[in-house]
């Protein structure tokens, strides 16, 4: 990769940009990241991995080291959702009891666990890993401005050492809700918009005589004197309180002055006499917007570029890192010659649909937690285990046969449908217990059923033909299936076959074994790679 070309260029290093950047570099793709700050964020701001970004993160080949990370539960204790007046005040409604809530409603549907890391703890783990296979990095760098022609991006930047520009082949915007990107391609906007307007305080305090011992937890406020939320921070005393404040009122954040933050969180907290030492005090809006197109020719939008969600739920990080691994892979099968270039189309049609689930269900869950006057917004979310785990993409990159219109399923029911997860069942691999979702990743997935002995030679003629990478595995042989449940809950028969992409997402299947498979298996990934 040379100082002044590249095959892709991240605007932006955040979950988005970075989470590209790591996906693309361990495919071999020449990535190069830049990022008009000085360094990384130093802020917790999103925070906690869901159980379906811990599977992207196994793929990329760091959620080992993530959960290493994830100490905050050791420190502090359980972790407990709650609305309350104030932290020591009256509990209006409890939402979560305990961490291990959420690990049991998701652990029959995925081997992957949860995490609570803030963004300042992930994002370093996620450049490190891009560095490692090869991706780059330039601080203090700004987009100027960019133009585009058949052959590719060329970037006009300005850094350190002046202005030059910068040619690549693909560029993505992933450079926040303000987006530079975005906003040159004139891509405008729909969804609720503004929800509310915050003012964020982190601070430092030792709460060991205020807080219940053995616990901590996330916090919606509704004290009679402000509306608000307090939780932890994956720090030891570190905190954050964020107040809402209103413009219409004439209230500005400038108003938050220390000696009012200061105010605020003795009364979150019921703690007269604290002295918080203050790290930082910032306003931002929570809103819930969609970009109207997630390409423009060789750009694409990730993360908060592409939309922006609120945080109640913690989805919007997570959002954003699939959106990465969406985007790489799909980037990486062009650049590397295994797919055309419709295959990019894709990203749009699956990962702008993913957005709707996911902002849907945040706006509910900010309606239910801090603003009741917003009930009509409830009824039009799915619910969260479909959102993170249920739900269906829809993609020329998807083979489905059947014509059901239903945007997500239960994954406690898993059909192993085209479009859908590849579901989740316990096998045996050379003496191993694994799970058939630990098989996914790297390339593409052939799980075959017991009679299904032509399926391994037609994967690797398909793979040698094509030059994509195609796994295969074959019940019975390859794997033991001690529950019988495999062949059940993919709906392959005994000779059948489902091919699952990269992301572990299902993009065939036949419950038959045809007369010519290898045929049939290299007209289906030429049908998904537009070959």
């Amino acid at each position: 990769m040379s100082d002044r070309e590249v095959d892709v260029l991240v605007v932006g290093a955040g979950l988005g940009g970075l989470s590209t950047a790591m996906f693309l570099a361990r495919q071999g793709v020449g990535v190069l990241v830049v990022e008009r700050r000085a360094g990384l964020s130093p802020y917790p701001r999103a925070a906690g991995q869901n159980p379906r970004t811990m599977e992207l993160l196994r793929i990329g080949g760091v959620a080992e080291e993530v959960t290493r990370a994830d100490d905050i539960r050791g420190r502090q204790g359980d972790f407990v959702i709650r609305l309350a007046q104030s932290v020591r005040g009256e509990v209006l409604r409890t939402v979560s009891e305990s961490f291990d809530d959420m690990v049991a409603a998701t652990a029959p549907c995925t081997p992957a666990g949860w995490a609570m890391l803030s963004q300042d703890k992930l994002e370093p783990i996620l450049l490190a890993q891009a560095e490692r296979h090869g991706g780059a990095v330039r601080f203090d760098t700004r987009l100027l401005s960019f133009r585009q022609d058949g052959g590719g991006v060329t970037a006009r930047l300005s850094g350190p050492d002046g202005e030059y520009d910068l040619r690549a082949r693909y560029l993505v915007g992933a450079d926040g809700n303000r987006s530079v990107v975005r906003e040159a391609l004139g891509i405008g906007r729909y969804g609720h918009g503004t929800l509310t307007r915050m003012v964020g305080v982190i601070f430092d305090a030792d709460l060991s005589g205020i807080m219940e011992p053995g616990t901590t937890g996330w916090y919606y406020l509704h004290h009679p004197q402000f509306t608000g939320t307090f939780g932890p921070t994956d720090r030891p005393d570190r905190h954050t309180l964020f107040v809402e404040y209103d413009p219409e009122k004439g209230e500005r954040p400038e108003d938050f002055t220390p000696e009012r933050c200061t105010d605020y969180i003795r009364l979150a907290l019921d703690a007269p006499d604290l002295r918080p030492a203050l790290i930082d005090i910032q306003s931002w809006e929570m809103a819930a917007r969609i970009a109207e197109r997630w390409r423009d020719g060789r750009v694409f939008l990730v993360g908060d570029a592409a939309k922006v969600t609120p945080p109640t739920g913690g989805m919007s990080g997570n959002a954003a890192v699939a959106d990465g691994f969406d985007l790489a892979w799909k980037l990486a099968a062009v650049l590397n010659g295994e797919a055309g270039p419709g295959l990019l189309d894709t990203y749009e049609d699956e990962r702008k649909v993913a957005a709707e689930l996911v902002v849907a269900e945040a706006l509910a869950i900010y309606a239910q937690r801090m603003a009741p006057h917003m009930a009509d917004v409830w009824d039009k979310s799915v619910g969260y285990p479909e959102t993170l785990l249920g739900f269906r993409y829809r993609s020329a990159a998807v083979l489905a046969t059947d014509d059901d219109p239903a945007r997500v399923e239960n994954p406690l029911e898993p059909s192993g449908r085209p479009g859908f997860r590849g579901p989740h069942v316990e096998v045996d691999r050379a003496g191993e217990r694994v799970s058939t979702v630990d098989l996914f990743g790297d390339g593409w997935t052939l799980l075959a059923g017991e009679l299904g002995e032509e399926w391994a030679d037609a994967a690797g003629t398909a793979a040698a033909g094509l030059g994509v990478p195609v796994r295969a595995f074959r019940l019975g042989a390859d794997l033991t299936d001690p529950g019988e449940t495999v062949a059940d809950r993919y709906d392959i028969g005994k000779a059948g076959a489902s091919l699952v992409r990269p992301d572990g997402i299902v993009a065939w299947r036949t419950d038959e074994s045809p007369a010519d498979a290898a045929g049939t298996l290299t007209d289906v990934l030429r049908r998904v790679l537009d070959r």
